[in-house]
Formats: C-alpha cells, sequence, structure tokens
C-alpha cells in the first residue's frame, strides 16, 4: 500500500510541474528591426518598420502588454533589414525616432509624452543625400538631449563616422560633426555604429577598416559632444577580412560610467570593456548589450535562434526562434525581450 501510495504521489508531482506554465510569446504587430526604450517614468515603447511605414507600440505595465500600434511617420525608400530599420531613443519629456531612406537622408520624428502625437521634423543629416548606407544609432539622456551618429559619404564619397546632438527644447539637429576618419579613407561601409549615453559622456563605437582588418573602435566625449578623443581599438585580437560582417555589436553605460560592449568577430560573439581584452559569450551574431539593476546581458542569434547571456553570472537563456532579440532588465531581475520572428514584432518576459 505504502508504495501505491509513493507512486501516485510521485505522478501526481510530475502532473503538477507539467502543468507549469512557461511564458509564451505575444505578438505586438506585423513588422521588422523592433527597438526598445523606456523613459524615465517607466513607460516602455517599442519601434519597428512595416514596408515604408514606421509603429509604434507602448506598455506601461512594464511590459505585461503592449498597446495597438500607432503610426509613427511615413519614409518613402526607407531602409529596413540588417539593423537597417528604425531607430529609437527616449528621455523625460520626448521620445525621437529616426529613419533612413535609400536616397541617403536621416528623417526623425518627435513625440512629446504630454501631447501623444508624433510629429515629421524633418531631417537630421545637414547635407543631402549623405547617407545612402542607412546604418546609424541614436541615445539620450535624461535631460531630453538626444544624440546621433551614422555613416556618411560627404567626404570624398566615403563612409566615415558623424555625429550630431538636439539640444533640449530646440526641436532640432545641431551641425553635423566628423568624429572619425579613417586613415584608409574609410570604415567599414555595412556595419551599424553604436552611441551610447550618460550624463555628460558619450561613447560611440563602431567597425573600422585599417590595413584590412574589420576590427570595433570606440571614440568617447565628457562634454556632451563638443569634442571627441582619439580612436581606440577594442580588445586584443583582429579581423582580416575582405568583406561585409553586416554586424555592428552595441554598448552601455555602468552605472559608475565605465563602459561594456558586445560585438562579433569571426562568428563568436565577444564582451569587452575598453582597454582590456576580450571575452566569449557563445557562437553567433547581430548582438546587442544592456546594463541596468547591477546586471549585464548580451543578446544574440545562434543559426535561427535567439538568447541572452547574464555577463555577471554566465547564465544563458534561450528565448525561442527569432533575430534581432533586444531585452530589458525589469523591477525583480526579470527580463522583456522583444524580437523579429516571421515578419512579426514579438516580445515575452523571462
Amino acid at each position: 500500500m505504502k508504495i501505491r501510495l509513493t507512486t501516485a504521489l510521485f505522478l501526481s508531482v510530475i502532473l503538477c510541474a507539467g502543468a507549469i506554465k512557461l511564458p509564451v510569446a505575444k505578438t505586438i504587430g506585423m513588422g521588422y528591426q523592433p527597438q526598445i526604450s523606456t523613459d524615465v517614468k517607466g513607460v516602455i515603447r517599442v519601434v519597428f518598420g512595416r514596408n515604408d511605414n514606421i509603429f509604434c507600440a507602448t506598455s506601461t505595465d512594464k511590459g505585461a502588454s503592449f498597446s495597438t500600434s500607432v503610426l509613427v511617420g511615413h519614409v518613402a525608400q526607407m531602409h529596413l533589414g540588417m539593423a537597417r530599420g528604425p531607430q529609437l531613443a527616449s528621455s523625460a519629456r520626448y521620445s525621437v525616432v529616426t529613419a533612413m531612406d535609400k536616397k541617403g537622408d536621416i528623417h526623425y520624428f518627435v513625440l512629446d509624452h504630454q501631447k501623444g502625437k508624433w510629429q515629421d521634423m524633418g531631417f537630421v543629416n545637414d547635407t543631402r543625400s549623405s547617407a545612402p548606407e542607412g546604418l546609424m544609432n541614436i541615445a539620450c539622456d535624461s535631460q531630453d538631449n538626444f544624440y546621433a551618429t551614422w555613416l556618411d559619404i560627404r567626404l570624398n564619397k566615403r563612409n566615415n563616422i558623424y555625429f550630431s546632438a538636439m539640444v533640449a527644447g530646440k526641436g532640432s539637429w545641431l551641425k553635423n560633426k566628423l568624429i572619425y576618419r579613417s586613415p584608409d579613407g574609410h570604415v567599414c561601409e555595412c556595419c551599424r555604429p553604436s552611441i551610447a549615453v550618460k550624463g555628460s559622456n558619450i561613447a560611440v563605437m563602431f567597425r573600422n577598416w585599417l590595413d584590412g582588418s574589420r576590427d570595433l573602435y570606440l571614440v568617447t566625449s565628457d562634454n556632451k559632444g563638443l569634442a571627441f578623443g582619439n580612436a581606440a581599438k577594442l580588445g586584443k585580437g583582429t579581423w582580416q577580412l575582405n568583406a561585409c560582417p553586416m554586424d555592428g555589436g552595441g554598448l552601455t553605460f555602468n552605472a559608475d560610467n565605465t563602459i561594456n560592449t558586445t560585438w562579433q568577430r569571426q562568428g563568436m560573439v565577444y564582451y569587452c570593456k575598453p582597454g582590456t581584452t576580450e571575452k566569449e559569450v557563445g557562437k553567433g551574431r547581430d548582438c546587442s548589450i544592456i546594463s541596468d539593476n547591477g546586471q549585464t546581458i548580451v543578446a544574440l542569434t545562434t543559426g535561427d535562434e535567439i538568447k541572452y547571456r547574464n555577463i555577471q553570472t554566465a547564465a544563458e537563456t534561450t528565448v525561442g526562434k527569432g533575430s534581432y532579440l533586444k531585452t530589458m532588465v525589469l523591477v525583480g531581475n526579470k527580463v522583456l525581450c522583444i524580437w523579429e520572428n516571421d515578419k512579426h514584432i514579438e516580445t515575452k518576459i523571462l
């Protein structure tokens, strides 16, 4: 009788465990190339592209649910795919979206959080048709100052790194500034540069092209972009390559103003702090990085599988099928995941 009772209890435990519901992905909408941000009030926004239109979905419950997507704007012949999609940053009073057309212009749209309406504000680049590659990134501080970096060909028709800022309350971008020109004439033409901001500190990461090597470099400013220092190579290894990696990586600031970066070389994703030896994260590509609530998380795609790894604990979490995973650390150390899968934008909290 005891054996039967024990067996019954064991089977009951197994059945109960099997009944535990794992997080299920929810669809935000049809689209490609998602980007995610949160403002100072904790409102989460996700933007993505579909054909020549940009859409935004909003969550006010920490990512548990998202609103019906609203139209941000229309950009004829918009770049979309291979990290060439709308970019997003949210500050205290405003959110900004940029999108690039195939002629080489950078459009931008501004949302006043109080008014709740997106407005087409014109162009970021002050030389028309100067950014045909369609590769850029934006960031902001908590005081409504926005910053942008991109590949620009206005100098001798070769791609180099340009920068601009939109000062709080001005509504327009300052005169564009060349912040890095490769001695070999141009940087890598197929990898998106990345930008991160914390207070007065700005960091821009890009894939260079020097002596045939396509390695990641970093330039920084400590005065809100008024001046940038010399470019410094990231990591100790190098990648001699006569082809396009199509993979720019990402960077972020820690609470103490130190910088974290992630990038791919020869099919391996690395984590690296400036001036140190890079550390392997895992095989993959399309990597991104966040640092929040004491955690640093690198997201990557391996084959058709997306995952993320906690740098502090080395714990790896598989999210599902798809690509271009973006993550956000929530209260309680849960992770909000947003990604592209089969022409849809999906979300899940893990």
